[in-house]
């Protein structure tokens, strides 16, 4: 017998046979069974009074406890009648001997079962026939044993040869009812019991508590994740059907682009007559020129759909993280873009691409897109199409192509105003890398064998520029849409259709000033004929308010019909020379010592002879040369800057280090991505290839006591009244005031005394610099007053290839330097510029120590057997003392920076004192010749030795050093043959003060 029935007690009486097979019977589902916790039996005595019977249970009634199958009744009104008896009569008293119940006994199950009670009793059935009057005969007893809490019972089916389990249930009250707290209490396990195969009650879930509150079920994502599905797919079956291929815009009625002087009067009006496009079919267009633009653009385009999610994903992500700005469509999309909408970047533009690109998709063919796409895309220089372009570009039709040109065209339409490298010849080698992706591409498809991939470069032809803006006019219009273009606030697209009207910060007065002084100073000079040098002869210029950055004039040429490329905005060209006040400026700001731990001030000395390595830099010897092979010995930094002596600033770059010279540049202005600007030593002798206009930028942050705003070119935009938002200058703090104002304290000696005397015609305190580009290819002059930094720049390249030539012989002059014609320049624009306006004055605050000069070599303690008063020895014979044999001759030997003193006192104290001395005197131009014949025949060696080396400093004018009769008091005096010695040495070192 199992352990789970229930033991039958005294009096019990006959045992009740078991239930039909297959019939469930209630069978106690608590703990185990005995005396105090079995079910009631129907032998058991009476506990109290019966319950009246329920009423009988309609046949077919709901499936409540008592309706369930039970044991068939004994008979119609049966008092045994069993669980939920089908129609069996009247509802017997009890069902038999009552199960121990979960809760009070259901109702119409036996007596003493209330009929609102819980739902929670398991009945077991009874025998056949009679047993249920014999059940029926003990109800009332047997309710009254079954008094246990009703929340601590609980029923369970169980099979009638009482071992073996069967399922179970559980009835359920209707919510609110009177058996609803037992019921709920019936579904805790009970203590004991072994689970079984029946079905137990629903266990409540647990409530989430702590941290686990913050997070979504599962339920709830998933009904999330259905929600967004169902809403993506209804709005994509909306936009579809909403949204038509609309007709294709009207690029015919083209717009013109007006531009303004500051003042508004009009500068120029870009006209193309009409869009530059001449439609062709595609079977015009040869097979690897539309392999190229695929390569290029899209190489799936056959066999993907009109729309590429993940490319669109994957640009929109790259655009967020500041990877650069992509699209992510497809030609297709871009074909819809072109001809159907614009180029406007909204959100409602991107999704009518997006639903008229899958709809053109299904209605037109690929090769008709992909023909639409040729014919529409933007090429640069105003050319609208494939055809248009090749004409452009190359003169030729399409069909004529090369395949190395196919490619070049196809290059262009990612960004056709940085690759156009006619216009912008600093952009080749980014224009190159284009080019190789694309042939490269073109073999990785298969539509280029291997073999054919080795191609030369096709170098396009110049521009010729519309002649509505011819003279500068042209040039100030590409000018402002590129500042426009690169800085994002018009798309280039965009800004070709036209429309806008573009108010500059150009000044007329300046600008027509500006125009002037280059026609003066340079074209008026130019003579084709008699020299053929100067047909390469270019001149770019810019000027800057320094106190807010705006561009008030430039000079991009001489004329952009017919020379295309803007040379004030060019960045091909080496700046030379004029960077060497940011390797100052960077000592100043990092507060930067020599290799001996001396700080860096305008009197540090240096040692500035030529091709002297560099102390300190672990990259290598680096020696390099100064012009003319220049040897100045011991110098101070005022005078290397006067000079422009390479040794000394190549180890100044090292002392202070090349990278913090380098991020000093970028912060003064100098783009940061310029070419060449590496961080090494050659810094300092400006082999970056920034532009005029970039240059100006860095000199207004100097002007402007190191306060640097971007430089700006446009004041005012406007499209049919409305107005464009323009970037904001945002002026910062490139460097502080001290070391911005220390740096225009020796640039002002360059102008003063240096290799930019040519600068003083302007009439006003300057502050400037010189510079020559290597081999003599570019000239430049970088120069400002308080009230404006200019420029100007004098380029050689050939009129034909537009390859850099050296200037040698141009404008009748040897050489071309920084200090001549540059200078001129800015000294003629400058003056008229600023006509009218009142003098200023530089007003500086300089670093610790800047004002101090160096010691005086003179002070020094004196050499053993030397005559203080002559210089020459005290036991010399001839001219010892007396100056004019062997003194004279003697005193110069430092200036003319050579081993021999010179003739006469055999005991040469005059060589000595020379040596020592020299270098210390100051003089101009005009110094040299007059000092050295004045004084040279009776103080020779003081003379000398005291105002010699600046005589001639600049440029190399004035004779620098004819002293008459051998005194060599200026720059040359005191080589082994007297005066004439001073005159070749002094021509020599004047030369070599230059850059």
């Amino acid at each position: 017998m199992s352990s789970d029935e229930p033991q039958r007690q005294p009096g019990d009486g006959k045992e009740e046979p078991a239930a039909r097979r297959g019939e469930p019977s209630a069978r106690q589902n608590g703990p185990a069974d005995g005396p105090a916790s079995r079910a009631p039996r129907p032998s058991d005595p009476a506990q109290g009074p019966t319950a009246p019977k329920g009423p009988a249970t309609p046949k077919g009634g709901p499936a409540t406890p008592e309706n369930r199958p039970g044991a068939r009744g004994g008979g119609p009104g049966g008092p045994g009648g069993g669980q939920g008896a089908r129609g069996n009569g009247p509802a017997a008293p009890g069902n038999g001997p009552a199960a121990r119940a979960n809760g009070p006994a259901a109702p119409g199950n036996g007596p003493g079962a209330p009929k609102d009670g819980p739902a929670t009793q398991r009945l077991r059935p009874v025998g056949k026939g009679g047993a249920g009057g014999a059940a029926a005969a003990g109800g009332a007893a047997a309710s009254a044993r079954s008094a246990p809490d009703p929340a601590t019972q609980q029923l369970r089916a169980v099979s009638g040869d009482q071992g073996q389990r069967r399922p179970q249930w559980a009835s359920r009250e209707p919510d609110g009812g009177p058996g609803t707290a037992a019921a709920a209490a019936a579904d805790a396990p009970v203590p004991g019991e072994k689970g079984g195969e029946g079905k137990k009650g629903k266990k409540k879930r647990p409530k989430r508590k702590g941290w686990r509150r913050l997070f979504p079920t599962w339920r709830m994502v998933l009904g999330g994740f259905i929600f967004v599905v169902l809403l993506c797919v209804g709005a994509f079956a909306a936009g579809y059907l909403l949204i038509d291929i609309p007709p294709a815009n009207a690029t015919a009625t083209k717009q013109a682009n007006v531009y303004l002087y500051a003042d508004g009067t009009e500068l120029a009006r870009d006209d193309s007559k009409g869009m530059n496009r001449e439609n062709v079919p595609l079977s015009k267009v040869p097979k690897h020129v539309q392999h190229a633009v695929l390569a290029a653009e899209d190489r799936d385009f056959y066999g993907e759909s009109a729309v590429d999610p993940k490319a669109m994903l994957r640009a929109a992500y790259n655009t967020v993280t500041g990877k650069g700005k992509q699209s992510g469509s497809t030609i297709t999309q871009q074909y819809v873009k072109n001809y159907y909408l614009g180029q406007e970047q909204t959100v409602t533009r991107k999704v009518k691409e997006f639903f008229i690109a899958i709809k053109l998709d299904r209605e037109v063919s690929k090769d008709d897109i992909l023909e639409g796409y040729l014919n529409t895309s933007y090429f640069g220089r105003n050319a609208y199409g494939v055809q248009a372009a090749a004409q452009a570009y190359y003169g030729k039709d399409v069909e004529d192509l090369t395949v190395g040109q196919g490619a070049y065209l196809a290059t262009l339409v990612n960004a056709p105003n940085a690759y156009d490298v006619a216009a912008h010849p600093e952009n080749k080698p980014n224009a190159m890398g284009r080019w190789n992706y694309v042939l490269d591409g073109m073999v990785k498809e298969g539509w280029l064998p291997a073999a054919e991939r080795q191609q030369k470069f096709p170098m396009p032809k110049q521009a010729k520029g519309n002649q509505d803006l011819s003279g500068q006019r042209g040039y100030v219009v590409k000018a402002v849409e590129d500042y426009l273009i690169d800085n994002r606030v018009i798309e280039e697209n965009d800004l070709h259709k036209g429309g806008y009207r573009i108010t500059t910060t150009l000044q007329k007065p300046r600008q027509d000033a500006f125009v002037k002084a280059v026609d003066d100073q340079v074209m008026s000079k130019v003579d084709k004929k008699a020299r053929k040098i100067d047909r390469n002869v270019r001149v770019g210029g810019a000027s800057v308010d320094p106190a807010n950055g705006k561009v008030v004039a430039m000079y991009g040429g001489i004329d952009y019909t017919k020379q295309f490329v803007n040379n004030a905005t060019r960045r091909d060209y080496q700046v030379g020379s004029t960077f060497k006040p940011f390797v100052f400026t960077s000592a100043v700001q990092n507060d930067s010592v020599t290799q001996a731990g001396q700080p860096i001030t305008p009197n540090t000395v240096y040692d500035g002879n030529n091709k002297r390595p560099v102390q300190g830099w672990d990259g290598g010897t680096y020696a390099p040369a100064n012009e003319d092979d220049g040897m100045y010995g011991d110098i101070t930094v005022r005078e290397a800057t006067d000079k422009s002596v390479n040794s000394v600033y190549a180890q100044m770059a090292v002392d202070v280090g090349s990278k913090q010279v380098k991020d000093t540049a970028v912060a003064l202005g100098v783009p940061e991505k310029t070419r060449d600007m590496y961080a090494s030593p050659s810094i300092a002798l400006g082999t970056a290839t920034a532009s005029v206009l970039d240059m100006t930028q860095a000199y207004a942050t100097l002007a402007n006591h190191g306060q640097h705003g971007s430089y700006t070119m446009v004041e005012k935009v406007t499209r049919n009244g409305e107005e464009v938002t323009l970037p904001e200058r945002g002026e910062r703090t490139a460097v502080s005031r001290e070391a911005a104002d220390t740096t225009t304290s020796i640039l002002r000696s360059v102008v003063d005394s240096g290799t930019g005397t040519a600068a003083l015609a302007a009439g006003r305190p300057a502050a400037g610099k010189t510079g020559t580009a290597e081999e003599d290819k570019a000239a430049w002059f970088a120069g400002y007053t308080p009230d404006l930094a200019t420029v100007v720049a004098i380029m050689g390249a050939d009129p034909e290839t537009a390859r850099q030539t050296p200037l040698y012989g141009a404008l009748g002059e040897q050489r071309i330097n920084g200090g001549g014609y540059p200078a001129k320049v800015w000294a003629q624009f400058t003056k008229d510029a600023l006509d009218g306006k009142p003098v200023k004055e530089f007003d500086l605050e300089l670093e610790p120590g800047a004002d101090v000069p160096p010691p005086d070599p003179s002070d020094s303690p004196e050499e053993p057997g030397t005559d203080e008063d002559t210089g020459g020895t005290t036991d010399g014979t001839d001219g010892g003392t007396d100056g004019t044999d062997g003194g004279a001759d003697d005193g110069g030997a430092a200036d003319g920076g050579t081993d021999q003193g010179g003739q006469g006192g055999p005991g040469q104290g005059g060589q000595t004192q020379g040596q020592n001395q020299g270098p210390t005197g100051g003089g101009s131009d005009q110094g040299g010749p007059t000092e050295g014949q004045d004084q040279g025949q009776t103080q020779g060696p003081t003379q000398g030795q005291n105002q010699g080396p600046s005589g001639g400093a600049a440029d190399g004018g004035a004779a620098d050093g004819g002293a008459a009769d051998g005194g060599g008091a200026a720059d040359g005096g005191g080589q082994s043959q007297g005066a004439l010695g001073g005159l070749t040495e002094g021509t020599t070192t004047g030369r070599g003060g230059r850059d």
